[in-house]
């Protein structure tokens, strides 16, 4: 037959070329390939998502402000159809479905668009940019508020630069409008009686290189804020 032609004459080219005799030669040609077997633990660990680093915030920290991994979250949200709404809608959902505040419901909303691939890191969902910053403070939330509130206090520490206060919800939010249109959303967490954070969150910027200077502006804005602070403690009267 000819399959059997043209094996035989394989396995004579094999012969030629290796020197083996016609039966190791045939069954070499024979054999058939092992195939390598990847267990399903290695196979999960290779194909697992990187949901936090995707994301910009840790599984501990999400976990520990909402209740929920990010890997739940992009189930709940891929469930409820969270890939094809706005970015409003979605925090919506999370706000009122899964009773999260408005900062962490923007957190679980931005980190779910960025693992969805629905923004970039400091991009958001209509092509503008972000810049944001935090800061943990040695005084009580209310004092970090009032420092950002009284605008007397803030354009000490923010260099003179003029804004607007839109709203603010003391002693937990605040947006302000920039002299350039941009707006600035800010969070404020007590961290016990006399320890507080601000996240900063500096929106609607145009390129990637607005947002990474007004992201060092902010940091050096808060360095001046925590010296500003430290001030107003040195001058409070001692019993």
């Amino acid at each position: 037959m000819p399959i059997n032609k043209d094996l035989k004459r394989l396995v004579r080219a094999r012969m030629k070329k290796t020197g083996e005799a016609y039966t190791t030669a045939r069954a070499h040609l024979l054999k058939k390939p092992r195939r390598k077997t990847v267990s399903k633990t290695v196979l999960a660990a290779a194909t697992k998502v990187d949901y936090a680093g995707l994301a910009g915030t840790s599984d501990a920290t999400i976990k520990a402000k909402t209740g929920c991994t990010w890997e739940r979250w992009v189930g709940a949200l891929d469930y409820l159809g969270a890939k094809d709404m706005s970015h409003r809608d979605i925090a919506a959902l999370v706000s009122k479905k899964y009773k999260i505040d408005g900062w962490w419901a923007q957190t679980v909303t931005v980190g779910y668009e960025r693992i969805k691939g629905l923004r970039a890191r400091g991009q958001r969902r209509d092509g503008t940019y972000e810049a944001t910053k935090s800061r943990t403070f040695d005084v009580p939330v209310k004092t970090l508020f009032d420092a950002w509130a009284d605008a007397g206090v803030r354009r000490r520490w923010l260099d003179g630069e003029s804004v607007k206060v839109r709203t603010a919800t003391a002693p937990k939010s605040m947006r302000l409008g920039w002299s350039d249109g941009s707006i600035i959303a800010i969070g404020f967490e007590a961290k016990g009686k006399s320890k507080s954070s601000v996240a900063v969150q500096h929106t609607k910027l145009p390129d990637k290189q607005t947002a990474d200077r007004l992201k060092q502006y902010w940091s050096d804005r808060l360095d001046t804020l925590g010296e500003a602070l430290s001030e107003r403690d040195d001058r409070r009267p001692t019993a």
